[in-house]
């Protein structure tokens, strides 16, 4: 019988005088052959899984409510427990995120805090020159010999190894592709580029210093896309001849209909599996666009108004905690986005504050730990998680089997008093078009407004504005979301950019197109599923 012909190569489609410094060093020969078997043999079930994403879209907007599976029942009955955390995640009581540029590497990894979330997702902009030069940032920092110096002169160098906060990487979700590498005709996917660089460069060396090859898994929608995931990671430590279980995973529910399957989830992954993460603002983002069209029952209003303690976002992390508990995994809490500003005291004690009831919340309900986007936050959520963990690297030990979640707990959203304001439709159109402008420019993560948005933030305001003009909202002023109301808040903003940078700045700036791909994604009859889809096209 003769031996099965190797998959198509890979080939890279980049102009030779664009490729970022260093390509080579990261698509060695045998680096393109790994993500050649990744992608023939993993791509045609991504494809399988996404078109059933879609089918289950449009039974749920058929139907407009959710359950737990019957056909897993046994799963959420069973007795088991995933693979116990190595050291370096036994404690994660403070994690940082971000995106992977070579300053940011280096502050992240100095932060203080005990993980950094290293961002190949929604805090970076996926121009080539992010993908490759993010890969070659993080071998350099597992190889200490990263180093930075700003325009100003200031230098950046790590901290002792023991310093060091421990990196998990998060690969872009499954359904963005990357031009830049096709294989057969086809780009690869990029969850799968991400993956499999920075696993076939990294594994190994992680495993020799004692930790391993760690990553966030981000928008899922069902224990089938983990059971992909899983069998990813089966294979690719078994072609790089590393152990199996050297994996771990943590993902992100961040999707309405990966709640209802948070027991199955850490049951595909089990032997990889070390968390779940409340993954607070596409969860909102996710509960609109899949009852976009379900009716007033499901209005969010403003973003900012839904906090972690509406009703169903309680049962939510809740459910998380106790599920992640029963199985012994680790249950990370959401995102502290306030960014401080040092010439205002008053007013970052205030933002702490904020930051501190949040924390002191998280902790309090179960947690094991929690997310935040800036250094200066790493202190304060420390302090919250030490005051309820002491010397203790976790609680895993709270079971929280007095919690109790329903089916119809989860997609309370009319419980909210809270109602659609004018100022809240006003602040979706201008974080719509700084963010987008920001990413057409390749910054993925962006200051607007004192939080550091990410590509999340953008997905919930122009969904808001889509749900908004379809269940034709009144306003607090008395105003109906309209096409035409919100064209014309657009085009106000636009205006005041432009007054506020003056000609040259905002020529320079990719400000029109933003405006454009905004109202695009928010008031297009067809919904497109992500913006960053025909973002990317607009992409250099």
């Amino acid at each position: 019988m003769s031996a099965a012909a190797p998959p198509p190569p890979v080939a890279v489609h980049v102009d030779p005088g664009r490729a970022p410094e260093r390509q080579d060093e990261i698509l060695t020969e045998a680096a393109l052959a790994f993500l050649a078997e990744l992608h023939h043999r993993f791509t045609p079930r991504r494809d399988e899984l996404l078109a059933r994403r879609a089918e289950r879209r449009a039974e749920l907007a058929r139907t407009g409510t959710l359950d737990f599976l019957p056909e897993t029942a046994h799963v959420r009955e069973g007795d088991w427990q995933v693979a116990p955390a190595p050291e370096a995640l036994t404690d994660r009581r403070v994690e940082i995120t971000g995106p992977t540029d070579r300053k940011m590497t280096i502050n992240a990894l100095n932060s203080g805090a005990r993980v950094w979330l290293a961002d190949f997702e929604d805090a970076s902009s996926p121009t080539w020159e992010n993908v490759i030069g993010g890969q070659i940032n993080l071998r350099d920092a597992h190889e200490r010999r990263i180093d930075f110096t700003s325009p100003e002169g200031k230098r950046y160098a790590l901290r002792p190894d023991e310093e060091l906060a421990t990196v998990v990487a998060r690969p872009r979700g499954w359904h963005l592709d990357e031009r830049h590498l096709r294989a057969g005709g086809r780009p690869v996917p990029g969850a799968l580029v991400d993956f499999g660089l920075y696993f076939f460069h990294n594994a190994r060396r992680l495993l020799d210093a004692g930790k391993g090859p760690y990553f966030y898994l981000p928008k899922l929608e069902s224990h089938l896309e983990a059971r992909l995931w899983n069998d990813v990671f089966v294979f690719a430590q078994e072609y790089c001849g590393v152990p199996q279980g050297s994996v771990r995973a943590t993902v992100l529910i961040e999707t309405i209909t990966a709640a209802y399957e948070m027991e199955e989830i850490l049951y595909e992954l089990r032997d990889h599996a070390s968390g779940l993460n409340a993954g607070r603002w596409d969860y909102l983002f996710s509960i609109v666009k899949t009852f976009r069209d379900g009716g007033e029952r499901f209005v969010l209003p403003d973003r900012n108004a839904v906090t972690m303690t509406a009703p169903f976002m309680r049962a939510y992390t809740e459910l998380l905690v106790r599920t992640c508990h029963k199985r012994g995994a680790h249950a990370i809490g959401g995102m502290a986005a306030f960014i401080p500003d040092r010439r205002d005291p008053e007013a970052n004690e205030r933002a702490f504050a904020k930051v501190r009831a949040d924390k002191d919340r998280e902790a309090r309900d179960g947690f094991d730990g929690s997310w935040v986007a800036h250094p200066d936050l790493v202190p304060v959520a420390r302090e919250s998680f030490d005051a309820v963990l002491g010397d203790r690297p976790h609680q895993k030990d709270r079971l929280r089997e007095d919690v109790r979640v329903t089916a119809a707990d989860l997609l309370a959203v009319d419980s909210l008093e809270a109602r659609p304001t004018r100022a809240g439709l006003v602040n979706a159109v201008q974080v719509g078009i700084r963010y987008i402008e920001a990413w057409l420019r390749g910054t993925g993560a962006v200051a607007i407004f004192g939080l550091m948005e990410d590509a999340a933030t953008a997905e919930i305001s122009r969904s808001q504005i889509w749900q908004w003009v379809d269940a034709g909202v009144v306003l607090d002023t008395g105003e109906k979301v309209t096409p035409e109301l919100v064209r014309s808040l657009a085009e106000e903003d636009l205006a005041g950019i432009r007054a506020e940078l003056g000609e040259e700045a905002y020529a320079a700036g990719r400000w029109r197109q933003a405006h454009g791909l905004l109202l695009r994604v928010a008031l297009d009859e067809d919904y497109a599923d992500f913006l960053t889809l025909p973002a990317y096209e607009l992409l250099d």
